[in-house]
């Protein structure tokens, strides 16, 4: 049906041109001609081989870098990422976490569908009770081994397109990022619980065995609350990693003071 005369044209935004570049680079470190450890080209080469900008380059290496698929060696340059499977102190979605460690991510989709939004979901995504959520429940797989089970919660409003596609062939994180959306920051919170005999028969464990469950809350770019999510690991197939300081010694070497041991 045409729009009536003086209508505004519907407007898809574009993806960022960095993320289709580091989308080509991606696809590049997991297929298999560069190991962990390996160095990547200058980004004089990069910009090069690509055509773009050596802005467009550094954005896209810096999502790299956020994705856990490279690390930055100061004036070495960019590395292929080396590590074990788990979450790091980086916001990374399951699949890149995966492929950067040469797995095979996969889902079974479990629920897909829209409801309206908790009191406490309300909240906690800054929304108005009821507004519709996109609920998204997936067993997760590496190398078709079930590895975890995760509940997914984003408003509609976020990213309407995500109702309807298959989140068993795409990523959910890729997706968001399509649309332009882009899961920068989240409060994390990891706990070991006992699996009940569900879980157990989902994830083919025995009942009470050891699960790691995270619960996160995300925001996107501009700092708005995007995704509330809950996940329970096999506590033999998946472990978290992160890195610890010392606030005061911290603080202490920031300011110019040396710390003693102890």
């Amino acid at each position: 049906m045409a729009s009536p005369p003086g209508a505004p044209l519907l407007k898809v935004p574009a993806q960022p041109r960095y993320l289709d570049v580091a989308r080509a680079l991606e696809e590049e470190l997991t297929s298999g001609t560069m190991a962990a450890g390996d160095r990547l080209p200058a980004e004089r080469e990069l910009c090069r081989r690509l055509g773009v900008s050596r802005v467009t380059i550094r954005h896209a290496l810096a999502e790299l870098r956020n994705r856990g698929l490279i690390e930055s060696a100061g004036s070495r340059g960019w590395f292929v990422a080396a590590g074990s499977v788990g979450e790091t102190n980086v916001l990374v979605s399951f699949s890149d976490m995966a492929r950067a460690r040469g797995l095979r991510p996969s889902s079974r989709v479990l629920q897909s569908a829209t409801r309206p939004s908790t009191l406490q979901e309300a909240e906690q995504l800054s929304l108005a009770p009821g507004v519709p959520v996109f609920q998204l429940r997936r067993l997760r797989l590496l190398d078709d081994i079930a590895v975890g089970l995760e509940v997914t919660r984003i408003p509609v409003a976020v990213a309407p397109a995500l109702i309807g596609t298959d989140f068993s062939q795409t990523s959910l994180y890729d997706e968001l990022r399509a649309a332009g959306v882009i899961p920068t920051r989240a409060d994390y919170d990891v706990q070991a619980v006992a699996a009940d005999p569900d879980q157990a028969a989902v994830l083919d464990v025995g009942a009470g065995a050891p699960l790691l469950c995270t619960q996160a809350l995300t925001f996107d770019q501009s700092g708005r609350p995007i995704e509330l999510s809950r996940s329970l690991f096999r506590g033999d197939r998946y472990r978290f990693r992160t890195t610890l300081f010392n606030s005061q010694l911290a603080g202490r070497i920031s300011s110019g003071e040396r710390g003693r041991d102890g």
